[in-house]
């Protein structure tokens, strides 16, 4: 309160604190009083119901700016949870979830003791007694694979869609095979990546380098089947597979799938590490090869 003199008359000067949320209120408040915006539009600006915007614009007429505050400032919350009912709850705590987070010592205060709490109220009353801090969890270090010790061992698989012929004809997919351990590379170019070039480019592979023990490929739908098993095949034990995992299947290979593109960055890398335009010397584009070219150390 602060007080001046008027023609011999002390006269009090009420000051009002206001939050910044009511201050920006209030200049709108004022915008659609003196007609300078319309109440449907200052209830757009406040982020509030046209209804509500009414009622604070009447009582800010008949009360001045005070009309802006919140008519519970300095009350007690209606949601506020009574102190005793905070105390037997931290009791609880105390006494049969110390070890818990407040998730889920709130879960089970409202499962075991019929208790309703949010972990949120619980997690703040908590670190107002120092009794829990949040910690956090550290992503487990992902290590570096290391490369099999011989050839054959593993076998990496990806299909690159790129401009190849930088314009010059059609967008080809190179079907890319990488051996783990000796990085030797084998490629052949296809119109699209589907089951037929998978099967293609890999009986070539195998007609020059033999079969390998295992590959490693993404979760395509031409080497993984995306279908849910039938009851038959439920009843005889066996996954749906796709044709290349049938094939896979019989030759005895090992496969493995990737979890992200990450995963088999090799290939990925690989890839970049062709010159578009001159990597064939055919004649045709479809079909043309790569092989014995050894991945950049």
């Amino acid at each position: 309160m602060s007080s001046r003199r008027e023609d011999g008359i002390m006269a009090r000067k009420e000051t009002i604190t206001m939050s910044i949320e009511e201050l920006r209120r209030i200049n709108i408040v004022r915008q659609a009083i003196s007609k300078c915006i319309t109440q449907k539009k200052a209830a757009e600006l406040i982020g509030i119901s046209y209804r509500q915007t009414k009622r604070i614009v009447e009582r800010v007429r008949k009360e001045g700016e005070q009309g802006i505050i919140h008519r519970l400032r300095g009350r007690r919350s209606n949601r506020k949870i009574p102190e005793e009912v905070r105390a037997k709850i931290m009791e609880l705590y105390h006494g049969q979830y110390p070890d818990f987070g407040p998730t889920l010592a709130s879960e089970k205060l409202s499962e075991r003791d019929g208790i309703e709490v949010d972990h949120e109220t619980l997690r703040r009353w908590l670190r107002s007694e120092r009794e829990w801090e949040w910690q956090r969890r550290r992503k487990k270090h992902k290590e570096w694979r290391q490369r099999k010790d011989y050839f054959g061992e593993m076998l990496q698989i990806d299909g690159s869609h790129h401009d190849w012929l930088e314009g010059r004809g059609p967008e080809l997919v190179l079907m890319g095979y990488i051996d783990d351990a000796t990085g030797i590379v084998y490629g052949r170019f296809y119109p699209y990546e589907g089951t037929m070039p998978a099967m293609d480019s890999f009986l070539r592979y195998i007609k020059k380098y033999g079969i390998p023990q295992s590959v490693y490929l993404d979760k395509h739908t031409t080497y993984k089947s995306p279908k849910k098993q039938s009851i038959e095949e439920q009843l005889r034990g066996e996954e749906s597979m796709s044709q290349f995992e049938r094939a896979m299947k019989e030759l005895g290979v090992i496969m493995i799938y990737a979890g992200s593109p990450q995963a088999k960055g090799r290939i990925e890398r690989l890839f970049g590490t062709f010159p578009t335009g001159s990597v064939w010397t055919g004649p045709t584009y479809q079909g043309d090869e790569i092989s014995r070219y050894r991945e950049p150390r």
